[in-house]
């Protein structure tokens, strides 16, 4: 009776622990980060015209179970001279969608501070003024369409609270007027530093 008593005690170790480690690596990997990040956005107007903006973005991700997440981004971006043409550009991009991270445990990198890789699919508005937007009718200096952002980066952990958003690389599809199909496709690369809570 022994024997079958320490072999059900043996049994249930071998399966609780498994479990117990999985839910304190969960609880671990759930958290809230805010990234502040410098962006460079390659971009282009009718036909073969393109240009470069600068400017930035804020990132509030949450990470809830197993590497999945939400996240919301708010980037806001800046030319004074679309290809050479004197006419200046501002965006403001707002999105929301999820996120998944990969954690990579390197063998000289704390279990707590894993450097991690992810990707994201976001949806939202974009915002353009300060420009022209050519329309059937006439022209506006302002206007709002869709956008999608999809892309990844790499985070590098330099504390508990603190990494650095190594880089970061997304396609940005937007629809605004542009008197043809009203569709701009941008590469949006950068990187930052993220605060972790």
């Amino acid at each position: 009776m022994n024997i079958h008593f320490s072999k059900v005690l043996l049994l249930g170790a071998i399966l609780i622990t498994p479990s117990a480690c999985l839910a304190q690596l969960a609880e671990r990997q759930s958290h809230l980060d805010m990234a502040v990040v410098y962006n460079a956005r390659y971009s282009n107007t009718v036909g073969s015209n393109s240009f470069w903006m600068q400017g930035g973005s804020v990132q509030i991700h949450g990470q809830f179970w197993r590497g999945l997440g939400v996240v919301a981004d708010v980037s806001g971006q800046h030319t004074g001279n679309m290809h050479g043409s004197g006419v200046g550009l501002d965006l403001v991009t707002a999105t929301f969608g999820p996120r998944y991270t990969y954690v990579h445990i390197g063998k000289k990198l704390p279990v707590h501070h894993p450097m991690s890789f992810y990707g994201q699919g976001l949806v939202g508005v974009t915002n353009g003024f300060n420009s022209i937007f050519p329309g059937i009718a006439a022209a506006d200096t302002s206007t709002t369409g869709l956008a999608l952002v999809v892309g990844g980066g790499m985070n590098i952990p330099l504390s508990r609270h603190f990494a650095v958003r190594a880089f970061d690389a997304d396609w940005l599809y937007t629809q605004l007027p542009n008197s043809t199909n009203n569709v701009q496709n941008s590469l949006r690369l950068g990187s930052g530093i993220i605060f972790r809570f």
